[in-house]
């Protein structure tokens, strides 16, 4: 645990580059000053109001199956928040954790050297006043009964690590990911900067994690915008 740092992510991979990181290594920050989610957008929290971290995995299974892990990471988080709430959090395709409507987690994975770095942002303790957009949520606001974040992040690697073992050894998570998402079976407008967007019914994911939609076409990337 540090005090302040850029971002969890960058000194992770730069400890991996410098070849001090192994396989299991994990850095989080009470404060992050250049924080980022996916696709480069920024992520901002006060001091000691989220649970910020990144950590380093060396998988066994190829390479080519290595984008599924963020989705590992966000079956295992999600468990952990829904414990403290009364509804359920849900999951939004590519990996943003829901409570309701509104975001209280964010994953973004990287491959870097011989593995992949996982970097989780969850909104904990954070006060309406004090979140990024309207779009957002925290623990506190939704009335969760853990806010512990050392607990918090304990009882994700304790559940993670389980599931990355026998997802490693070539177990199928896809039901899993199906009974938690709020995006499969929704209307959904995929939105790529730069192109046009693509409406279409979501009905599955496939196993390196792209949205498959009723037309069978693959989304691998960009923002899902559930249609009502």
């Amino acid at each position: 645990m540090v005090d302040l740092t850029t971002s969890t992510q960058n000194d992770l991979a730069e400890l991996v580059n410098s070849s001090v990181a192994k396989t299991g290594e994990l850095i989080a920050a009470e404060f992050q000053s250049a924080g980022r989610g996916r696709l480069d957008r920024t992520f901002e929290a006060p001091p000691a109001s989220a649970l910020l971290f990144s950590f380093y995995l060396q998988p066994k299974r190829d390479r080519s199956d290595w984008s599924f892990i963020s989705f590992l990471a966000a079956i295992a988080m999600q468990e952990v928040i829904s414990e403290g709430l009364a509804d359920k959090a849900t999951l939004k395709w590519p990996n943003d954790i829901l409570i309701g409507e509104k975001k209280v987690a964010g994953l973004l994975a990287q491959q870097v050297g011989n593995g992949l770095i996982v970097g989780i942002g969850l909104n904990v303790a954070m006060s309406e006043a004090e979140l990024p957009v309207q779009t957002a949520t925290s623990l506190a606001i939704a009335g969760s009964s853990n806010l512990d974040r050392n607990q918090l992040l304990a009882e994700f690697l304790n559940r993670f690590e389980g599931v990355f073992t026998q997802w490693d050894s070539g177990m199928n998570f896809l039901d899993n990911y199906r009974q938690i998402s709020s995006t499969i079976g929704q209307d959904v407008r995929v939105e790529v900067t730069g192109r046009v967007p693509i409406e279409g019914k979501a009905v599955a994911i496939s196993a390196q994690g792209a949205l498959i939609l009723s037309d069978g076409f693959e989304v691998n990337v960009g923002d899902v915008v559930h249609l009502r």
